[in-house]
């Protein structure tokens, strides 16, 4: 029944935003993110970059509201910095935007993720302001909240004439420190579109249909173990103290640990 949804929906983002407020007194650098649309997380997230081996070359540590895209640029920057020469990144949908698949091609650098579904066909305007999650499958805001719910619209098989639509919870949206600029004051209603058309990203289209492109997204799984074997082994998935300033160095003995079994066993071989 859509009037009960509709009051557990909201039930549960009070929850949310009475545990968002409630760690925020105790650690202000903290933001509430998401591992799926159903599964939030409040405190931060730490990017990596790593090589074929498992060896970590780049960590950028943020809030967990940041989305894995934006942080590319940097990760690359970093593991150059370190004395990694590559022609490859992999990682999945996130990192598939626009800005990287342009700076790729800039550095003649081959992107190995897969474009998000909602962009396959097209493109979305203000690129740089609402960031796709791919857990959720939703955008979310410069301010970090996520949207509730998306409808697609326009006519079937016409890509020029649908966009798929985000909403997001105007009740947030009229108090947001954010709002000059993107929320309309009295509106009932505030949402994101991407439009979808056919020929952007085309040659990345491409790409991803290619036998390079298939074979090296198999070793995507990699990053994923490591981000368990971190959690797992050596309890990265929670802080042990406040501030993104010490969860960066508690990133920082973690990963270097990590990198110094695995180059260890490496040694062994």
């Amino acid at each position: 029944i859509p009037a009960i949804k509709e009051k557990l929906n909201l039930l549960k983002e009070t929850v949310e935003d009475t545990r968002e407020n409630i760690n925020s007194a105790k650690d202000a650098d903290a933001k509430l993110g998401y591992k799926s649309v159903d599964n939030p997380f409040f405190g931060y997230k730490t990017h990596l970059a790593m090589t074929e081996e498992r060896i970590i070359t780049a960590a950028v540590v943020t809030s967990g509201e940041k989305g894995d895209g934006p942080e590319l640029p940097k990760l690359i920057k970093m593991s150059q910095e370190n004395g990694l020469d590559f022609d490859t990144v992999i990682g999945d949908a996130a990192y598939s935007g626009k800005e990287n698949i342009q700076l790729a091609k800039d550095q003649d650098l081959k992107i190995v993720a897969k474009l998000n579904p909602s962009i396959t066909q097209g493109f979305r305007k203000d690129e740089d302001k609402f960031d796709y999650n791919k857990d959720a499958d939703m955008f979310v805001c410069p301010a970090g909240h996520l949207a509730i719910r998306k409808a697609r619209q326009g006519k079937k098989k016409m890509g020029v004439n649908q966009v798929d639509t985000y909403f997001f919870d105007v009740e947030k949206c009229k108090t947001c420190p954010l709002k000059n600029g993107c929320y309309k004051q009295g509106a009932k209603t505030k949402s994101y579109s991407v439009s979808i058309k056919s020929d952007l990203h085309k040659e990345q289209m491409e790409f991803q249909e290619s036998p390079y492109f298939k074979e090296k997204a198999k070793e995507r799984y990699k990053i994923e173990a490591k981000n368990g074997e971190l959690k797992n082994a050596h309890g990265f998935g929670r802080a042990i103290s406040y501030g993104i300033n010490n969860m960066e160095m508690q990133a920082a003995i973690a990963l270097f640990t990590v990198n110094v079994k695995r180059i260890l066993k490496l040694a062994r071989v």
